[in-house]
């Protein structure tokens, strides 16, 4: 699998999932824009990657949750006269606590962040691609849209089933062209985000096996959307855990989340 010359946009690139999606696309020959919040992250990662793999590289800083920041990236790329080949829409944050915990504002921002400007980014960067016949747009969902919801980061799981539905839609729309869409849905991942939403405590109690490394992750990602598979869960304990799910009558998957959720965070609390 090779990208050359083709431009890609990774968002959420500072960290986590994101920078290891800018690495494994630089390897394959893209150039790449990164899109987040945190300039200097941007920078020596792209710096890194230009000097690794003689790509182009070009760094926009915007907070997604701000509803302007799509059309401020779109703006950006726009200007430089570059065509974006493949969008991954990577940006996100866990909210830890019960719903009535945060504030609307903070739950408003969320969900700008994590469901309005991944259909945002998507409308402004697919007509160019339908246009050219070619395009490549990957959703990072979550294991946690294909099971039932559980008590605490209360909208984290309905966000990622709206992203889910969004790719299979896409991808639907999209049958007979050049464009194939997808939704990762990652379990555990050994990455940042557990220290940034303050769970790091609570899933290191969580058996390994139950982890991954993000390069895997990535890896099958790109496969899976060269491939035009809509949904794509990495590792066999993530799949074996969205099959039980699926396979479970709803109130019996229901009663067992519920019940592991909160034999897990009693034990956490002890």
């Amino acid at each position: 699998m090779t990208y050359q010359d083709k431009w890609a946009l990774v968002t959420g690139a500072s960290a986590g999932l994101g920078a290891t999606f800018a690495r494994n696309l630089a390897a394959k020959g893209a150039n790449l824009v990164l899109a987040a919040r945190r300039e200097d992250r941007l920078t020596a990662l792209a710096d890194e990657l230009a000097a690794a793999h003689g790509i182009k590289t070009k760094v926009v800083v915007a907070d997604l949750a701000d509803p302007d920041a799509p059309q401020k990236i779109f703006d950006a790329i726009a200007a430089e006269g570059i065509d974006i080949d493949i969008l991954i829409n990577n940006a996100g944050f866990g909210m830890p606590g019960y719903y009535t915990q945060n504030s609307w504002a903070e739950h408003r921002a969320f969900l700008e962040l994590m469901v309005t400007s991944y259909a945002h980014m998507t409308r402004l960067f697919l007509p160019g691609m339908l246009e050219r016949d070619y395009g490549r747009i990957i959703q990072v969902a979550s294991l946690a849209g294909l099971v039932p919801g559980a008590a605490g980061h209360t909208l984290y799981a309905p966000s990622k089933s709206f992203l889910i539905s969004f790719a299979q839609a896409l991808n639907a729309e999209c049958d007979g062209t050049g464009v194939n869409a997808s939704a990762l849905c990652p379990g555990f991942t050994y990455s940042e985000f557990h220290d940034v939403n303050a769970t790091r405590g609570l899933v290191s109690q969580l058996p390994k096996y139950m982890f991954m490394k993000p390069e895997p992750v990535i890896e099958g990602a790109l496969a899976a959307v060269e491939k035009g598979k809509a949904v794509y869960v990495p590792g066999r304990w993530n799949n074996f855990a969205a099959w039980l799910a699926k396979a479970l009558p709803r109130p019996m998957a229901e009663k067992m989340v519920k019940n592991q959720s909160a034999r897990f965070r009693k034990k956490n609390d002890a």
